[in-house]
């Protein structure tokens, strides 16, 4: 009996030790765990200079060159088009007519495009910034013939006296997007030119419209 006792007694004591142990072993580990997800207090944002604040928002709202330059444009025009319903379509043409204007004290630029399309009534309006932080031209288009809004934003090239456009828009027919690029230039100081193209669904890019635009 107590042959058989003992190794139960021992073996006992060996697993009290081991559970000692390994309790021992889990509450450091746990202590370590929590000491290294301890951080130490975020310092607090310093708040900016006052004036600092208003010196940026003077320069973002005050109208510069690029503002004078669309201003350029305030007028009537006639307009020519050009539109391609696939790399491989016959052309389609129209005429019409864009007035545009300067608004919210020159800092943007509206024209009202009215004509025809595919044999339809057209009604567009485009409004185009100078976005004085981003230094990016922005565009947005909405016309009759859609319920979407078109967003393209670009840069301006003094030698060619471009401006190169690029976005996405949805195509009604895929439901997918579509990536677009628009190019306008200044011929002279009474014709603006402006080559649309869009993506096809072979992923290869085509002219999908060009405006031919003559100051009244």
């Amino acid at each position: 009996m107590k042959k058989m006792l003992f190794p139960a007694l021992a073996l006992l004591l060996a697993f009290g030790a081991c559970k000692k142990a390994e309790d021992k072993a889990k509450d450091e580990t746990a202590a370590d765990t929590t000491a290294t997800v301890k951080t130490e207090p975020a310092e607090a944002a310093k708040p900016m200079d006052s004036a600092a604040v208003e010196k940026a928002w003077t320069a973002y709202m005050t109208p510069g060159e690029p503002h004078k330059m669309m201003a350029a444009e305030a007028g009537s025009w006639t307009t020519e088009s050009t539109m391609w319903m696939g790399a491989d379509a016959p052309p389609q043409k129209s005429t019409g007519s864009a007035d545009i204007k300067m608004v919210y004290g020159g800092k943007y630029q509206q024209s009202v495009h009215k004509g025809t399309a595919m044999g339809m009534p057209f009604e567009g309006t485009a409004t185009v910034a100078y976005n004085n932080a981003s230094k990016k031209y922005e565009s947005t288009w909405i016309d009759n013939m859609g319920t979407g809004m078109m967003f393209l934003t670009g840069d301006y090239d003094a030698a060619t006296k471009a401006i190169t456009f690029t976005g996405k828009c949805v195509d009604p027919i895929s439901g997918g997007e579509k990536s677009l690029r628009e190019i306008w230039t200044a011929p002279d100081d009474n014709t603006r030119k402006m080559e649309m193209f869009e993506t096809g669904p072979d992923g290869k890019e085509y002219k999908s419209m060009e405006m031919i635009m003559k100051r009244k």
